[in-house]
Parts: structure tokens; C-alpha cells; sequence
């Protein structure tokens, strides 16, 4: 009796492939780190063809966001940081990180992968080479700045946001945003200019 090879893809039956992948994607983000998992290692969990990752997700890095229900994606990250005058983008970068932890279904899942990188050495790991890899160095090579100094930047706003949201420090958890824009963003900018 031959064996009749399915075509990789779409499984038959499963209406939430989308879903499949994403669990998929999280198990071997997990167990590998976002480094070493390959769109066709997780293809290969979920058992589709790689194809069809890139379907539902046009690139690794969107495929973490997603599957870590980050509220942005690198690619648009990079997009605020990077259109508009070089002289705002302290400002530009302060507004969005503030923006996207001022509400509760954004700043959640950001807030439930720090503490996860706090106390957990893989999602440490994970979380660092997301950031480091995906995003700042991204962003450092096309503003041509030194890494160091795109790290300092996300130091200042982590802190920001631990502050703000995690650890509720008064008066800062509770100022509004636009002093905090005024406050920050001079620092920010400073960074992020050579």
C-alpha cells in the first residue's frame, strides 16, 4: 500500500492555523531563544510549510511581536523613529513609548514580558536578543549611532516604564504624559545624536 505525501501547507481541518503558528512560535522562541528559532523550525512545530509562516507573518521578528502580544512591531518602531526630522526623534520616541504603555491592552502584555525577563533567565535571554538584535541595533545602524548610546535610550525608557507601571513610583506614575515628554525627550534626543 503507497503512502500518498501530503503537500506541505495549510493543514486540512484546522481552522485557526494562524493560531497553530503562533503556538507554535512560542514554544520554540522559548525553547531556543528568538536568535537561534528559524521561521522553519516553527514552521516544522506547527507543521506547515514555511510558506505559510510567512504568510501570516512577513518576518521573524513580526512573528515574535505577535506571538508575545507586543504592541508594536519592530518595523513599525523603526518607523516613528525614523520618519520625521532627526531633531525630534527624542520626542517622537518618548510620545510612542508613552503612548503605547498609557493603555491597559498594550501595556499589559510589554509590562508581562518584563517581569517574565525579570525573573526568568530564558525570557531574559529572548527578550534581549529580541530588543538588541531586532530593534535597537536596527535602528542604531540607520541613524549611524554608536550601540551603546541606542542602549542607553532604552535604559532611560525602561526605566520609564518600570517606574510608571511596575514599581508605581510617585510622582512619575502618576504625571501625565505630555510633562513627561517635556522631561525626558532633551535626554532621549541627546542620545541619539552624534
Amino acid at each position: 500500500m503507497s503512502t500518498i505525501k501530503r503537500r506541505p501547507g495549510r493543514r486540512p481541518g484546522s481552522a485557526d492555523t494562524r493560531g497553530e503558528i503562533l503556538a507554535a512560535a512560542r514554544k520554540v522562541f522559548a525553547e531556543k531563544g528568538f536568535d537561534k528559532a528559524t521561521v522553519r523550525g516553527i514552521a516544522r512545530e506547527a507543521q506547515v510549510d514555511p510558506a505559510l509562516v510567512h504568510h501570516y507573518f512577513a518576518t521573524k521578528e513580526g512573528m515574535f511581536a505577535a506571538a508575545m502580544q507586543l504592541p508594536l512591531s519592530p518595523d513599525r518602531v523603526q518607523a516613528v523613529l525614523l520618519d520625521g526630522p532627526r531633531e525630534e526623534i527624542g520626542r517622537r520616541l518618548v510620545t510612542m513609548v508613552l503612548a503605547v504603555t498609557q493603555e491597559p491592552e498594550t501595556r499589559e502584555p510589554l509590562v508581562a514580558l518584563i517581569r517574565s525577563a525579570m525573573t526568568h533567565e530564558q525570557a531574559r535571554v529572548m527578550f534581549q536578543e529580541f530588543m538588541t538584535n531586532a530593534l535597537l541595533y536596527r535602528v542604531a545602524d540607520q541613524l549611524g549611532v554608536p550601540h551603546l548610546r541606542v542602549e542607553a535610550a532604552f535604559a532611560q525608557m525602561f526605566g520609564v516604564v518600570m517606574a510608571r507601571h511596575v514599581l508605581r513610583l510617585e510622582p512619575i506614575a502618576s504625571a501625565g504624559p505630555e510633562e513627561l515628554v517635556e522631561l525626558i525627550a532633551p535626554t532621549i534626543q541627546r542620545y541619539l545624536t552624534v
